[in-house]
């Protein structure tokens, strides 16, 4: 039986993967929860479920409010340890909570944001097996990440397209990047191929954008999303992100990793090989099927989503990306190509951005046009570090905060 850890629990990749789990309670125990604090009733309620011993909540304030649910719906059972403060995460990734790790558990990062970094490195450190949905932490960690590697394959992804890499790339050798354990021979692999559904704006022209809300925004055609990841889906800065990590994931130049928007979102995405085959991983668009496999890997779990109808009447298409009207992925290219630190300052600046669109301080177009003012304008320095990465994150933060005070006036 797995032992598993799971990471923003009450998101939507935490509560699909406490799903998961629940139709197969004999495979898994869940050691410890971890979550924000914005949704507590639903956090002390997973708590009793899975009869946690551990959980953790980032927001201190919202303690009283687990104490108080626990005692007035789940007082018969024993109330879990509770560990607050922003670090309460990276303790119970790293094992710094008290719970045990070892090789064979599994901690599950799905955190929104780069402030799922330490986590992500905590739990490489611990030697337990990442099912990382947190792509954040690649983007921003780089090579910090592989560092923190124990052993060769420790690192398992969850979001779908880079399930669907890793699960095409065992059609081939491919004996780079993090997700292998393999480590010497050469490499078949010529080409990735990331899909995108192109989002609830695709067809568009840039100037039929300007008024958009942030509930059109956040009408996905295909997935059920938080906030965040379906606003980066709308301005495909979320495949942006998902580029630069696919390309520290595989050890792919970012050059041979191709965006194609395929709006049925039945292919995941695809490996192209030296010898002219192409290899893609379909299937209905359920994040379900990604994180069973991730907290499963290399083994199949039965029964986690029904097949696809293959007898129906159905069609398949591909289409280019229209860079002038979603230039992120073109932005995305710029800051890997850069240095080791403009991933980060992308992402920071970006994370601002979308918060103050929710907000209805920045209009939807100023979101990736801020974002494109900071890449290019902040200077960053040489060396990558903890320490750097988190002052440039900083940095980042603050000039775009000034750029959308200007764009306000």
């Amino acid at each position: 039986m797995r032992r598993v850890i799971v990471l923003g629990s009450t998101g939507s990749i935490g509560t699909q993967t406490l799903d998961v789990i629940s139709r197969h309670r004999d495979k898994f125990h869940v050691q410890a929860l971890g979550a924000g604090g914005s949704r507590i009733p639903l956090l002390a309620e997973q708590a009793a479920t899975f009869n946690v011993p551990i959980v953790g909540v980032a927001d201190e304030s919202a303690v009283n409010d687990f104490h108080q649910q626990w005692n007035d719906r789940f007082a018969h059972l024993p109330e879990p340890q509770i560990i607050a403060g922003e670090r309460a995460m990276t303790e119970l990734a790293g094992s710094g909570s008290g719970v045990s790790i070892d090789s064979s558990d599994v901690v599950v990062n799905g955190i929104t944001g780069s402030v799922g970094l330490l986590p992500t490195l905590a739990a490489l450190h611990s030697g337990a097996t990442l099912a990382l949905a947190n792509k954040e932490s690649l983007v921003v960690g780089g090579s910090l990440v592989s560092e923190a590697m124990t052993w060769p394959g420790q690192i398992v992804p969850v979001d779908s397209e880079h399930s669907a890499i890793a699960q095409a790339l065992r059609s081939g050798r491919h004996c780079k990047g993090l997700t292998s354990p393999i480590v010497d021979g050469t490499s078949e692999v010529s080409r990735i191929i990331l899909t995108a559904s192109g989002g609830p704006f695709r067809g568009k022209k840039r100037h039929e954008l300007a008024n958009v809300t942030p509930q059109q925004a956040l009408n996905h055609p295909t997935w059920s999303m938080g906030p965040v990841v379906t606003i980066n889906s709308s301005t495909l800065m979320n495949k942006g992100l998902e580029l630069i990590e696919a390309a520290y994931l595989f050890d792919v130049a970012p050059e041979n990793i191709v965006p194609v928007v395929h709006p049925q979102s039945m292919i995941h995405s695809m490996v192209e090989f030296q010898d002219g085959s192409t290899i893609a991983q379909a299937s209905d668009p359920d994040m379900r099927l990604p994180i069973a496999l991730g907290i499963s890997w290399p083994d199949r779990l039965d029964r986690v989503v029904a097949p696809h109808s293959w007898d129906a009447l159905s069609a398949w298409t591909f289409e280019p990306l229209d860079h002038e009207v979603f230039p992120a992925v073109k932005l995305a290219q710029q800051a890997i190509s850069t240095s080791s630190l403009h991933p980060a300052v992308l992402n920071a600046a970006n994370e601002e951005c979308v918060g103050a669109f929710l907000a209805g301080k920045l209009p939807y177009l100023g979101i990736v046009d801020t974002v494109k003012q900071v890449l290019e304008t902040l200077s960053v320095p040489a060396e990558r570090t903890v320490e750097s990465v988190l002052d440039t994150e900083k940095r980042a933060r603050t000039l775009a905060h000034k750029i959308m005070a200007q764009h306000s006036r």
